[in-house]
């Protein structure tokens, strides 16, 4: 049977850590499961609770909130060598079959490979993403992102329910499950711990494609996301934006990237006189070039003005 480690980023997560676990053996079914968590520093019960519900997981202690990527980075390696990493949030819950079928769809085209998923009320998520430019991003300002994700051109999250009923390939999916084969992470490397959370799924889909490799959505495989709270949350959501920022910025001539900022300070100023907290947390962070040249982390989101 093929070799999968399942790992889990936690922070705070005591309260995820029983219907997480208790997933896993349907959800596994098929292959053979090692099972590691990465805990940034939890103030609260998650290590406990890993150790009473998964006992003969492995646990590495990261000593600090060192981020998602760093995370994910530190229990691949704790995990060894395997046949592939399956990177899971603690608020994913497997559907029976799912590991199996996900990694049955590697092939040494196709490098990462994700789940169809659903929400806490089994509504579809769309989770498929194309990868950001200008047009798309001023398709978000004005149109929405829902409506301007029906059209290829002008939307980045695709919303088009068509699209998740077969597989194919996509520019970039949500990172809360992705199954990474063994030889994509050798020849690809490890996350890009700089953003500290988001977009670094998005930066390393991306990088996995310049590689010559392709992310593939496969619908046989289904999850359930809970989904956390980043849309209601300014700090998150200002982290959220500033990173779209550099990671576009990292790939792209100040031209393009002040095209794209303008499009982002117009979405999210909208918002804001629409009196979205989120929105105008972001906004004053999007104002500051300082702010967007920070290095991210703790400090960075608890100096958000909200």
């Amino acid at each position: 049977m093929p070799r999968v480690a399942i790992c889990v980023v936690t922070y705070n997560s005591a309260l995820l850590i029983a219907d997480l676990v208790s997933s896993l053996g349907r959800g596994t079914e098929g292959v053979t499961l090692s099972l590691v968590f990465a805990d940034n520093a939890s103030s609260d019960d998650t290590v406990s609770e890993i150790e009473r519900h998964a006992p003969h997981a492995t646990v590495v202690h990261n000593g600090g909130n060192l981020g998602y990527a760093a995370g994910v980075n530190a229990a691949v390696r704790a995990a060894g060598q395997q046949d592939a990493y399956l990177i899971l949030n603690a608020d994913v819950r497997l559907d029976p079959g799912c590991v199996l079928a996900l990694y049955e769809t590697l092939t040494p085209d196709i490098g990462i490979v994700v789940p169809r998923l659903t929400d806490a009320h089994g509504i579809l998520i769309s989770s498929q993403r194309r990868a950001p430019t200008v047009l798309r991003a001023w398709g978000d300002a004005i149109l929405g992102a829902e409506r301007a994700g029906r059209f290829p051109q002008l939307g980045e999250i695709v919303t088009d329910p068509k699209a998740y009923q077969s597989e194919h390939t996509t520019d970039w999916a949500e990172g809360s499950t992705q199954l990474i084969s063994a030889d994509c992470w050798r020849m690809c490397g490890e996350w890009d711990e700089s953003y500290f959370l988001y977009s670094e799924e998005t930066e390393y889909d991306l990088r996995v494609r310049d590689f010559g490799l392709v992310t593939w959505y496969q619908p046989r495989a289904t999850a359930q996301h809970l989904e956390g709270g980043s849309a209601g949350n300014p700090r998150q959501w200002s982290l959220l934006i500033a990173n779209r920022i550099k990671l576009f910025g990292a790939d792209h001539g100040r031209a393009s990237t002040l095209a794209f900022w303008c499009a982002t300070m117009v979405r999210e100023g909208t918002r804001s006189l629409l009196g979205r907290r989120t929105s105008r947390a972001a906004f004053r962070d999007l104002i500051s070039p300082a702010r967007l040249r920070e290095p991210r982390g703790p400090q960075w989101l608890a100096d958000v003005k909200v």
